[in-house]
């Protein structure tokens, strides 16, 4: 909801400029943020001005003071080269070393031989993904063993036959750390010869998996167990498909049909004991989606809301990740576990405090509260919000972030914390190996202690290996945040062209700063900032929660979730941000 702070950038580390010409010769101006201009030197021959180009800037001991082209990146007018140059710009390399591509394809050829590794290709299974899914890190298989028990095998990408400790793509990975994706392009962890293709749990082709045997008496899982398997996918379905079927608009066909009936109903099971149990946040996001034509311009954006199909395929992972975290800790293995720690007292007395404001109903607390006490208030605080939400159908976007301001972020760590938002005492990443190195890790550790040929991972080395993890990861969720922002900045400036930049949108109030109001608008699309000193006629103060702007002169109130009229004022699509001005005001054009 605030701008994302301004990264570091180190001395001679390349850069995004929007090439000008300055009498006859051509400078650079850093693109996605204020800088200075810098020289070029020698430009290649199709160097133009007003096109983006990356540059590499000479380090403090250089004795040329101009800048190298390194890559010519096209018009910033198409949202493509934009989303390609800003990635470029924040670090990423968007190639992979010679030597990790051909490491990569030998072990496309050649994965780590298991001698134990067992043979469920007759198993009925199937994968559920995103329809623009190129990389399927797991599967899944079920059966009705009773009334009440059910047996799940959740498959994940045996990644670690291909990547081994050391090797020239396990280096790279580790450097890496996560996929980053953004609209229309995605910074792959692993080279695609094993991301899209060995790794990747097709449809009729065998695959190298690792498997999580689950049984599950209702909603608990009373045994586990794990082993490396050979598998062949029957099926892939997307979020779609499934929920189509779920609402009776489409039928599910043999062989898969009962397997996901079985697997919907221990999911729905479960939800239902993690609602009742409270422990664990009632938390919904909305992602976008982008499509993009031929050209490189935005086409289109689609709101990626959770439904029935979503909560399915995170049931069986959360459970499949707690089972492993649990044997990991039941045998001292050195691996990482995704940490959420409790939240601290202030910050959950500061929350309830800003709920009541809005008068949402909050959770009768203590006086003093314990760290074990405030986890279990948000929790509670999390499902009044979303009730809240339901009854008067505003304001989701506001008050959930409201409750993401009160938690801490998650971590990776060497020791097992417990995950608060989880509401589980045991809890790592392992379903994810194909874009997350901490779930290569886990594997590494849980396929040591299950007798298979693996080393787990050296104890020395993960306090550093979960520093660094935890920071790629958070640099990709803002990699991710502007690269979305950008491209629905371009979306709205069509969405204007198209429909007249004088007709008004009518937008809810998500956030309030002093400075002015975030405002969701267009249906949720898109989001803008109107500045206080753009309301005319009036002062505006902020109340002590910062959930309540209040007129001195009018005695008007401007609150979360309040529906406005607004007209954008300027696009900034190099940064992602939008201006608003309220509809009866006049835009500063």
């Amino acid at each position: 909801m605030t701008p994302p702070p301004k990264r570091e950038r180190e001395a001679g580390e390349p850069q995004v400029v929007l090439l000008e010409k300055r009498g006859q010769f051509l400078v650079g101006q850093p693109f996605f943020e204020p800088g200075q201009q810098i020289s070029i030197g020698k430009p290649p021959a199709k160097a133009r001005p007003g096109k983006l180009a990356l540059v590499a800037t000479p380090g403090a001991r250089s004795r040329n003071s101009r800048a190298k082209v390194l890559r010519l990146l096209g018009s910033p007018e198409i949202a493509r080269n934009v989303v390609e140059a800003l990635m470029l710009d924040r670090g990423l390399r968007r190639r992979f070393p010679k030597t990790v591509l051909a490491a990569a394809e030998s072990a496309r050829e050649h994965p780590h031989p298991e001698p134990g590794r067992r043979d469920l290709r007759e198993l009925t299974t199937f994968t559920i993904d995103p329809s623009s899914a190129k990389d399927f890190d797991d599967a899944i298989s079920a059966e009705k063993l009773s009334e009440s028990r059910t047996r799940i095998w959740v498959h994940i990408a045996d990644v670690s036959a291909y990547v081994r400790p050391g090797d020239p793509v396990d280096r790279e990975a580790r450097r890496r750390a996560t996929s980053v994706y953004v609209p229309g392009a995605v910074e792959p962890m692993l080279p695609e010869a094993l991301s899209n293709d060995a790794c990747s749990l097709v449809p009729g082709k065998d695959r190298l998996a690792v498997t999580a045997e689950l049984e599950f008496e209702g909603a608990k899982l009373v045994s586990s167990s794990f082993y490396r398997s050979t598998i062949r996918s029957d099926m892939r379905l997307s979020y779609e498909d499934v929920d189509q079927i779920f609402a009776g608009e489409r039928k599910a066909e043999d062989p898969w049909a009962e397997p996901l009936a079985a697997a919907r109903e221990v999911s729905a099971q479960r939800d239902e004991a993690r609602r009742a149990g409270g422990a664990a946040l009632a938390i919904e996001s909305v992602e976008p989606e982008f499509s993009f034509d031929k050209q490189g311009h935005v086409a289109d954006s689609v709101a990626s809301i959770q439904t029935e199909s979503h909560r399915l395929i995170e049931h069986l992972m959360i459970a499949a990740n707690e089972a492993v975290a649990a044997l990991c800790m039941e045998k001292s293995l050195p691996t990482l576990y995704r940490i959420h720690e409790r939240p601290e007292s202030e910050s959950v007395e500061r929350l309830l405090d800003q709920l009541a404001s809005l008068g949402v109903a909050t959770p009768a607390t203590p006086e003093h509260l314990s760290s074990s006490e405030a986890a279990e208030v948000v929790a509670a605080a999390s499902l009044a919000v979303d009730e809240h939400v339901k009854r008067t159908g505003v304001a989701r976007m506001g008050l959930t972030y409201l409750v993401l301001r009160s938690l801490r972020q998650a971590r990776y760590s060497p020791d097992n914390l417990g995950h608060a938002g989880l509401g589980l005492a045991n809890y790592c990443h392992f379903t994810s190996p194909i874009r997350r190195y901490p779930d290569l890790l886990c594997h590494r550790a849980l396929l040591s202690a299950v007798g298979c040929d693996e080393q787990a991972p050296r104890a020395d080395e993960l306090e550093e290996i979960a520093v660094w993890t935890s920071e790629r990861e958070r640099d990709a969720i803002r990699t991710e945040r502007i690269a979305d922002s950008i491209a629905g900045t371009f979306l709205l400036e069509r969405r204007l062209f198209e429909r007249g930049p004088e007709k008004p949108f009518e937008g809810e109030v998500t956030g309030l700063i002093g400075a002015g109001i975030f405002i969701s608008f267009d249906g949720g699309a898109h989001e803008g900032f109107l500045p206080v000193r753009r309301i005319k006629g009036d002062w505006w103060d902020l109340n002590e929660q910062g959930t309540i702007m209040t007129g001195n002169k009018s005695g008007s109130t401007i609150r979360f979730g309040d529906r406005l009229q607004v007209k954008v004022d300027r696009l900034d699509k190099a940064r992602g941000r939008v201006d608003l001005v309220l509809a009866e005001e006049e835009p500063a054009r």
